[in-house]
């Protein structure tokens, strides 16, 4: 059997069931997560199946959310405790009063977890890096802390709010706290894991690089849906978060280039995701008289979201070029890659990293390069399919989840044996 043929194979497997030799057995971890519920977060639910695979009794904290509003369930063998939050936070102060309900739930749901079966391990899963907050009483009672870095704090304060500040020092002061209470910590990239030590101190031994790979066993290709395209040739699609450092608008400035100025009206593009700042972006649509060319979807359910990833011709990631997006690595990159679709996007670090020759990289911030390489794309199915045939092989071979499992688990035994 050819290498590649096999590497495919065992990355369509999935997270084994048990992984040889149980190295976290009659372990209790505690997964605390503030942003987004569970197993809503593919991220994170990957690394408790992991955990759990490998003999760990798992716990996770989350909030409430869509479709996630039971307040305990069990879960393929893990166990998910969720509480509520205040409505969606409003500038800095909102987020404060959202940081400070979740820090009081988490709190007392720890410690009723803990009285019930004593914890060896909680990981904190960031935004916002408060967590450590949670797991330092613990730690007094021998129990590791282990910081599982999704995002850079004080540049997505400043991607969100455009500026800095004593809100922007507090998010520094947080991000210091957090490293100097973990005992290890796990980095999405590179260019986190240069932050941790750099910024927050880490011995460079002690930060982990896992990847957001994709599970291939749950990311599986169906048959195209031709509705999506809303009558249209082509179709473009982008699946993520509605959020403001996101750059929706700026690929609605793209979408009104394409159609006005290039007289394209072929092309769809369908938005898959919700976020705070939905409700804007359809107004914006509308104001510009493109609602026609642009589906919202909001949240989708997963059919939704293989539907339109199988449909699309390619993906695009308008995420703006700054220091977040810049340093950060996007689930839908390889959302896009491991379905074997090409992509345009604005050339930034990670995600440059991570395409490579999967994409076309737009220049910074610029809406009508932007449109023009998506149409120079659309236009040329040849080079769809190699580009995509290439992003599917770099995730086969080097960067779905499997190949994160060895990292995850190196972290928590080094954890463990301090």
């Amino acid at each position: 059997m050819n290498t590649a043929l096999a590497a495919s194979i065992t990355a369509e497997e999935g997270i084994p069931a048990v992984i040889e030799g149980e190295p976290l057995k009659g372990r209790h971890v505690l997964i605390v997560v503030e942003n987004l519920p569970l197993p809503f977060d593919r991220r994170v639910w990957q690394e408790a199946r992991t955990l759990k695979a490998a003999g760990a009794h798992v716990s996770i904290i989350c909030p409430t959310g869509k479709s996630y509003e039971s307040r305990f369930e069990v879960i393929e063998g893990i166990d998910i405790h969720r509480h509520t939050l205040p409505l969606e936070p409003k500038g800095a102060i909102g987020f404060l009063a959202e940081y400070g309900a979740a820090l009081f739930c988490e709190t007392l749901l720890a410690w009723r977890i803990h009285r019930k079966r004593r914890i060896d391990v909680i990981q904190g899963c960031n935004p916002p890096d408060l967590i450590f907050l949670v797991a330092w009483p613990f730690k007094l009672l021998g129990v590791r802390y282990i910081f599982d870095h999704h995002d850079i704090n004080p540049e997505l304060y400043e991607a969100k709010f455009n500026k800095r500040g004593f809100f922007w020092w507090l998010m520094v002061l947080f991000e210091k706290l957090t490293f100097k209470a973990a005992d290890v910590s796990i980095a999405t990239n590179h260019s986190y894991r240069k932050i941790a030590i750099e910024r927050g101190g880490m011995a460079p031994d002690r930060v982990h690089v896992v990847r957001s790979g994709p599970d291939m066993s749950k990311l599986k290709r169906v048959a195209p849906v031709e509705s999506w395209k809303n009558g249209r040739a082509h179709m473009v699609g982008y699946v993520g978060v509605m959020g403001e450092q996101e750059g929706i608008n700026l690929l609605i400035d793209a979408v009104e280039h394409v159609v006005r100025q290039m007289k394209r009206e072929d092309i769809q593009f369908v938005l898959v995701g919700g976020g705070p700042a939905l409700a804007e972006l359809k107004q914006l649509t509308a104001a510009r008289s493109l609602a026609d060319f642009l589906t919202f979807t909001g949240r989708a359910p997963d059919q939704d979201l293989f539907e339109v990833l199988s449909t699309m011709d390619l993906g695009v990631n308008p995420d703006r070029v700054n220091a977040m997006n810049d340093k950060s690595t996007m689930n839908k990159i390889m959302e896009y890659m491991s379905l074997g679709k090409s992509m345009v996007q604005f050339d930034v670090t990670e995600g440059r990293y991570s395409a490579q020759e999967a994409s076309l990289y737009a220049e910074a911030n610029n809406p009508v390069d932007l449109a023009e390489k998506i149409v120079a794309l659309v236009d040329d199915p040849a080079a769809r399919e190699k580009m995509g045939a290439y992003g599917r092989e770099r995730v086969v071979s080097e960067l779905n989840w499997q190949h994160q499992i060895n990292p995850l688990l190196d972290a928590y035994m080094q954890a463990l044996a301090k």
